[in-house]
């Protein structure tokens, strides 16, 4: 008999004939499922059961591979397989785009198996499900905030595995995706000139997000509001960091043309709280 190896887990499967055979035992297991009667229950043999779902996942029918995981478990509660089946079954929900029922499943085999080997799968499988479902910077962006904290507990108890490697990467990508749900916020506070909130949402992205994509455009449009608000001081300190940390920009040349009348050429760093910021980071 041959194997796979899917999500760290491996499994049997069998032959053709045995699937074709297998299938049909599962189609009559799932049907004595339904029935209310107790006397129309037949228990299948579990590592039929087993490979049937297996099966399911080579044919790509994930969520028929988690129904049947899950009746693995519940037909044989005890067996070291259903340990197996748990995990597989929140495996073949992630890849059905259930991931609520994913989440379910994953969360439910840790706090059944909490020490087991596939633990740290089982919380970044959770991890990925929250950061698959991270929507558009322009709805909300609750469900980043949830990858976010996911993949921040992948790093925290797993450090060394090639998860929290896999989760490290996603975390910047996701820093990137919230600031720039923060520059969108922004922008439209300068369009519709709240300039003051604006502001805000800008210094939001260089406190928090300092390292991503979107920090050299949020510290011009800081530029751009504190020059709207008269706050000429606040106006030239970004500037300034501005240039020291991306001279070559196109956004500190737009910074620079604003402030040239502001006697930014040389023009010392303001020691506000923006420069004090800023020394910490770099």
């Amino acid at each position: 008999m041959g194997g796979s190896v899917v999500g760290g887990i491996f499994w049997r499967s069998g032959s053709r004939s045995v699937r074709v055979a297998a299938a049909a035992l599962l189609a009559l297991a799932l049907a004595s499922c339904s029935s209310k009667s107790k006397d129309e229950y037949q228990e299948r043999d579990v590592s039929t059961l087993y490979n049937i779902a297996g099966n399911y996942v080579d044919d790509g029918e994930y969520r028929n591979a988690a129904v049947a995981f899950d009746e693995v478990e519940r037909q044989h509660p005890y067996s070291a397989w259903a340990r197996r089946a748990q995990l597989m079954s929140a495996y073949s929900y992630y890849m059905a785009n259930k991931y609520e029922d994913a989440i379910l499943a994953a969360e439910r085999f840790l706090a059944l198996h909490p020490g087991n080997k596939d633990a740290p799968y089982a919380y970044y499988l959770i991890a990925m499900c929250y950061y698959e479902q991270i929507s558009d910077v322009g709805r909300d962006q609750k469900m980043t905030e949830q990858a976010l904290n996911a993949l921040g507990e992948v790093v925290r108890r797993f450090p060394q595995s090639d998860y929290a490697q896999d989760a490290r990467l996603k975390i910047e990508l996701t820093h990137d995706h919230l600031a720039g749900k923060e520059m969108e916020i922004g922008r439209f506070y300068q369009r519709t000139t709240e300039h003051l909130g604006a502001a805000i949402r800008f210094r939001t992205v260089v406190e928090k997000y300092p390292t991503t994509t979107h920090a050299p455009e949020a510290l011009h449009r800081m530029v751009e509001s504190y020059l709207a608000l008269g706050m000429i001081e606040e106006a030239q300190a970004a500037g300034a960091v501005l240039g020291e940390n991306y001279p070559g920009s196109k956004w500190y040349k737009y910074s620079y043309a604003l402030l040239t009348n502001t006697k930014l050429q040389g023009a010392q760093r303001e020691r506000s709280w923006f420069g004090q910021m800023w020394d910490t980071i770099f």
